[in-house]
């Protein structure tokens, strides 16, 4: 909706960054990220309020930071360090979701609701509330962030986009997100709604007689044609052809200029609300908790055990089971417990199924059912198991993968790879040798497989004996923590004699140092005190040496300021330094795009090579970006030197930096941060662990609708490439083997586009809910080059019940209640009524929002429950939500708050009649 604009966000302020055109921190215009930031604090902030209540906290913020909220969030029994970083990341990503429908649909009408396409236009929204409450009930939170986005993109774009504020409105056309009520008084094609204007600016160019009968239009946006109905309205600016032709102008309030100030301010306002009602009808129909859960609040991150189940793994699985009923009891109650546990066995030639639970208990269960058999002496479905992960976990998850065989499905080898780079999870490989395996001489050439994936990810590639195994999952214990981040990681080939710098700063806690392939370094703390690799336990830290793995914990006593690490190896190595700090930060690479809204689009691929490298970031400190200072930004090579590219960059404000790096370093890189925390005083250095690479190859494919189950969807996509011309190769793979056709190859010429379709088709028993993660692939026949882009795509089931339960008040029992309300606590009051679900799909659930009585129900038949309250007189108000099987929510309030009463001594009659005004009513 808005073009862009940067304020504080209410109350809550937070790195309000947009994937719109970004203007100065001073401009007071209004973007369509300031305006879901606000609306998502706002439901967030009472989603918290009451899940801390519910556990018998009061719900406390020593700030307004995300940090801050998380902490007061998670509750006063949160111990230890608590990171926002992936809050912050989940409203980014409903964020960049807002601010693609600019770019992906820029001539769609019903996503604007431009053109009077209003029935389409809330045809979307419905389509999309129904596909984001099917996704929480699965699980699948990151689809459910992104259609989020999307759909609220759209119901701003209504306020600003339509005369509603011009009709003097100001509230939110709550028929919008109830189906179930009519769209009324639509202007029809034939009816003229605007007057000329001239100067395309005029203060209110709609007709009177539209006002005077209250017609409801929007303006006509014609981005390739100047062509619209006659007398239409246009949307009007420089982007719109059809602004030249009369009636010339629009009636947009995207942007705030001279002549619509107030127009402009009144639409923001009336979005913001309409936003806040969407988000508490998702809210209340998916519950407090797992509204936080979709929004990224939770303890720390998802561990992930990918585990080999054929006949040799019987020592891997035992210490496997070991290792996470260790980690589950070790760190339960503390802030460190895993907010949800997934488990995915892989044989030959199956794999999965997925096991995910947040319950501790559960997940001990399921992974002492592991039993080893089978599988021959074939390599088994290690990458399937892998894929199986990474697209059901949460982004920037922990998956540790034992196995001791090679991978046979080795063509997912580059489909894993892009999940991998989208995902910015790490992949942890324990490979144990086998003498059969060995045998068959596959055990290095697997592992060095393996290998190369772990480093793309910045995890890691253990190769240890069976009996070494014990000691070397001590690693899991290290990175299935809170706020866990990287300070360095370099990979060495070939190897040589390297020293590598890093800084310790205040904040960071369990400094611990990874180095594979290597027996000779030293490490250098500030003072010049030296350990030696020899030195087990030293001055500096304590070095555990397990197969290829050498891991050095350092000292808790150990200095601040920079340290080097020294190693010496003629054999490729890798060197890994990561740490518990708050302090941290998050970033996507984007591209510039055009249009009517301009602005920045998160790429789902590597970026273009020949072309200066963009990144949207964001720091992540104890008490916000406030708390600090930013230093250099830059892009450093895995493998080769130091050296580090330095970046230009413009402060957005709110922690948010835009940042540009002409020189790409060659092969895989990294970002690096540099900064100081202002509370301390110390320095900071922070890396990203995830490899990225450029290439000449774009391919780009856009998510329209969700699918239904049976029904084929179509996908177009389209393939470029900047580099030599020739044939490219197509592949697809989705994680449900859901059928897909699609070219196999196409023909590229350079700097040219070249269009194509891809079809899906979920079967036809598919769970609504279900989430598919499509990975397409277009490669150069010499296969020097490549590129990707991954697309999450909903099943829903076409629903027809868009009617909320409604309550019908059978009895109110409140005689007794003194109307003095400082003699009520001897006295209590009743009330029931009969809930019935609208189109009989059944009552889901019902619970109490206000209130300090007890709420019962009892069902009286298949579609109606009998609901009876009691509380105390001072109680004076309740209010209960029923959620139908398909996610419809009615709100239903009483009250019996004396609003003008008659004394006591009055008529009886008189003092009932007044007791029951606030009528029993049914809300969305």
């Amino acid at each position: 909706m808005m073009s862009v604009l940067r304020v504080a966000l209410l109350g809550l302020a937070l790195l309000a960054r947009t994937t719109v055109a970004f203007l100065s921190a001073g401009s007071e215009m209004s973007s369509h990220v300031n305006i879901t930031g606000t609306a998502l604090l706002q439901e967030v902030t009472k989603a918290c309020r009451t899940v801390i209540k519910e556990a018998g906290h009061e719900f406390q913020p020593t700030g307004s930071s995300p940090e801050e909220l998380v902490q007061a969030c998670l509750g006063p029994t949160a111990t230890g360090q608590v990171s926002g970083a992936k809050f912050r990341s989940a409203l980014q990503e409903i964020y960049n979701q807002n601010g693609l429908v600019d770019r992906d649909f820029v001539s769609s009408a019903p996503h604007h609701f431009n053109s009077e396409a209003f029935l389409e236009g809330r045809g979307l929204i419905t389509e999309g509330m129904v596909a984001i409450k099917a996704n929480i009930r699965k699980e699948n939170f990151q689809a459910a962030r992104e259609t989020l986005g999307r759909v609220l993109h759209t119901l701003q774009d209504f306020y600003s986009h339509s005369n509603w504020v011009e009709l003097g409105h100001t509230a939110p056309y709550i028929n919008l997100i109830r189906p179930d009520l009519p769209l009324e008084n639509l202007a029809d094609v034939n009816t003229p709604t605007c007057r000329d204007c001239e100067n395309g600016n005029c203060p209110n160019s709609i007709l009177p007689s539209i006002l005077q009968e209250m017609k409801l239009t929007s303006g006509y946006l014609g981005i390739f044609y100047s062509s619209k109905p006659q007398g239409k309205c246009s949307h009007g600016g420089e982007s719109d052809l059809t602004s030249k032709t009369v009636p010339r102008g629009g009636i947009s309030k995207c942007e705030r200029r001279f002549d619509n100030v107030a127009l402009h301010n009144t639409a923001v306002n009336i979005a913001t609300s309409a936003s806040l009602q969407l988000l508490e009808n998702l809210r209340l129909a998916v519950g407090d908790k797992e509204f936080l859960r979709m929004m990224g609040i939770a303890r720390s991150a998802v561990v992930c055990f990918v585990i080999d189940t054929t006949g040799s793994m019987s020592d891997d699985i035992k210490e496997a089971r070991a290792v996470v009923n260790e980690m589950i009891d070790s760190k339960k109650g503390t802030q460190d417990e895993p907010s949800e546990y997934i488990l995915v066995p892989f044989n030959d030639p199956e794999f999965g199924p997925m096991i995910r639970t947040s319950d501790p208990d559960k997940m001990k269960k399921e992974i002492a059912k592991l039993r080893p058999g089978g599988g021959g002496d074939a390599p088994e479905m290690c990458y399937s198991g892998i894929q199986l992960a990474l697209t059901g976990a949460p982004s920037g998850s922990h998956i540790y993968v034992f196995t001791d065989a090679a991978a046979k499905d080795i063509e997912l080898k580059d489909t894993i790879a892009a999940l991998v780079r989208c995902t910015k999870s790490t992949v942890t490989f324990f490979m144990t040798s086998s003498r059969r395996r060995r045998r068959r001489s596959t055990t290095a050439e697997a592992f060095e497989q393996y290998k190369k994936l772990s480093l793309a990810s910045g995890g890691q590639a253990i190769l240890v004996t069976k009996k070494q195994l014990p000691q070397a999952t001590s690693i899991i214990r290290d990175t299935s923590t809170s706020a866990l981040v990287t300070i360095l990681q370099r990979a060495v080939n070939p190897g040589k004699k390297e020293t590598f710098h890093f800084m310790v700063d205040e904040s960071i806690k369990n400094v611990t140092i990874y180095i594979t392939e290597a027996d000779v370094f030293s490490l250098t703390n500030p003072t010049g005190v030296s350990q030696s690799n020899s030195e087990a336990s030293g001055k500096l830290g304590t070095i555990q040496t397990v197969g290829n793995l050498r891991r050095i914990r350092l000292n808790d006593d150990n200095r601040i300021g920079t340290w080097k690490v020294q190693i010496d190896s003629l054999q490729p190595y890798t060197v890994k330094i990561t740490g518990q700090s708050i302090i941290t930060f998050i970033y996507n690479f984007v591209e510039m795009f055009k249009g009517p809204h301009p602005g920045y689009a998160l790429l789902s691929g590597r970026p273009q090579a020949g072309q200066p490298v963009t990144l949207l970031l964001s720091v992540v400190g104890k008490k916000g970006p406030s708390s600090l200072t930013v230093g250099n930004i830059g892009l450093v090579a895995l493998s080769g030197p130091e050296a580090v590219n330095i970046s230009k960059m413009t402060d957005m404000g709110g922690g948010d930096i835009l940042v540009t790096v002409d020189e790409v370093p060659e092969g895989e890189f990294l970002v690096i941060l540099t900064g100081k925390d202002k509370e301390s005083k110390s320095e900071f250095q922070r890396q990203s662990t995830t490899a990225m690479s450029m290439s000449k190859v774009n391919i780009q494919a856009v998510v329209s609708s969700s699918m239904e189950p049976g029904k084929l969807l179509e996908l177009p996509f389209s393939v470029m490439t900047q580099g030599p011309g020739g044939i490219f190769s197509i592949n697809a793979k989705n994680d449900r083997d859901f059928p897909m056709d699609y070219p196999s190859s196409l023909s590229l010429t350079t700097g040219e586009n070249i269009n194509d379709t891809l079809t899906i088709t979920p079967p036809a028993r598919t769970p609504s809910g279900t989430d598919v993660t499509l990975t397409m692939e277009a490669r150069s026949s010499d296969g020097v080059d490549s590129n990707y882009v991954i697309l999450r795509l909903s099943v829903i089931n076409k629903i027809t019940d868009f009617v909320p339960p409604v309550c019908e008040v059978v009895k109110v029992l409140a005689n007794d209640c003194p109307q003095d309300v400082s003699d009520c606590g001897p006295f209590q009051w009743e009330y029931s009524a009969n809930i019935t679900d609208g189109n009989g799909t059944g009552i889901n659930s019902i619970s109490l929002q206000q209130g300090n009585g007890t709420l019962t129900h009892t069902p009286l038949n298949s579609t109606i429950i009998h609901a009876k309250y009691n509380a105390s007189c001072c109680s004076q108000i309740v209010e209960f939500i029923a959620v139908d099987d398909v996610g419809n929510v009615g709100k239903c309030y009483h009250s019996i708050v004396r609003s003008g009463c008659p004394p006591a001594s009055a008529l009886s009659l008189s003092l009932w009649f007044c007791l029951i005004v606030s009528a029993f009513i049914v809300r969305p």
